[in-house]
């Protein structure tokens, strides 16, 4: 079971970012490998998980998630990348504890390099070359901004335009949506997230598509549905029923005697296509047979005559 941050660092569920702040730098200096007594290794360990710890609670979005879902589910949603993501645990130490710690124990993750240097063995043990380390700058956030899709425009695509406000600031971008894209799918667009902390890289901006509801047609991935109604005797004797395509055709078809209601006839080909843009998916005409509620005194019976007949 994953560790309850807020046992972690000692303090209550509801403390203040402060007292998470303090308590946090009085662990770090405690459990610092370079500055812990005894076993390094398990200071180590100590030290990295106050350090997650930290990252999550000192951040309020991720501590209202961490708050909303509990340890277990809270990582499995997120990555040690997610939970370091554009953090500086650098900016809360003095000047006396070092911060090239984070790039040896996270990889570079949540701690601001200064640069060091690296000795280089050569193969065959050669001599040994120094360089300077260049710290690697860190990506900013990444946003997601919902976007509405009717049926024709999975159908054969379209270009919207998303706005957002990353930054107080309305954002305008143009998403293009190529045919045969569904709802659920998120589209990525490289660089329109938020920027990266000291002059890294931007995040990136995710559309989600949210489907809106037709009218008329209903939607199984890829497959189509429409409803036509029809009477008990047209079931019975068979009859024609027209429907329209999302093409914008109408189609006639023919309603053979006897057809049970929930029928569904097949218009191949005539459903949205899929993103591969080579095949599509079908269109059904769903066939409804409504049963009368209010008959008049003569279809009564009529009715009562067709039953002694042994209809």
């Amino acid at each position: 079971m994953a560790e309850d941050y807020y046992q972690t660092l000692g303090v209550k569920r509801d403390a203040s970012p402060e007292e998470i702040k303090k308590a946090y730098r009085k662990l770090a200096q405690k459990y610092h490998p370079d500055k812990a007594k005894g076993d390094k290794r398990q200071a180590e360990e100590q030290f990295k998980k106050i350090s997650e710890a930290y990252a999550v609670l000192s951040n309020p979005e991720k501590r209202k998630s961490y708050n909303e879902v509990g340890s277990q589910a809270f990582h499995t949603k997120y990555t040690q990348e997610d939970i370091f993501k554009g953090f500086d645990f650098s900016e809360i130490f003095d000047t006396g504890i070092s911060d090239n710690i984070f790039s040896r124990l996270f990889g570079g993750l949540g701690g601001r390099s200064r640069g060091g240097r690296t000795r280089v063995f050569r193969y065959g043990g050669g001599p040994a070359e120094d360089f300077q380390a260049q710290p690697r700058p860190l990506k900013g956030e990444d946003l997601q901004v919902e976007m509405p899709i009717t049926l024709h425009e999975m159908a054969f695509g379209t270009e919207k335009i998303v706005s957002f406000s990353p930054n107080g600031q309305q954002v305008k971008v143009a998403v293009k949506i190529p045919p045969g894209t569904l709802p659920g799918k998120k589209l990525r667009i490289a660089g329109k997230g938020r920027p990266g902390p000291m002059g890294g890289p931007p995040g990136d901006l995710y559309i989600k598509l949210r489907e809106q509801e037709h009218p008329v047609f209903k939607r199984e991935g890829n497959d189509l549905y429409v409803d036509r109604h029809i009477r008990v005797t047209e079931a019975i004797l068979g009859t024609k029923v027209t429907a329209p395509t999302l093409d914008g055709k109408t189609m006639s078809l023919k309603v053979p005697p006897g057809t049970q209601s929930h029928t569904k006839m097949r218009l191949k080909n005539y459903g949205l296509p899929f993103a591969n843009g080579k095949t599509r998916g079908d269109q059904y005409v769903r066939i409804i047979v409504d049963t009368p509620t209010n008959l008049t005194k003569k279809q009564k019976t009529l009715l009562e005559e067709l039953t002694k007949e042994g209809l």
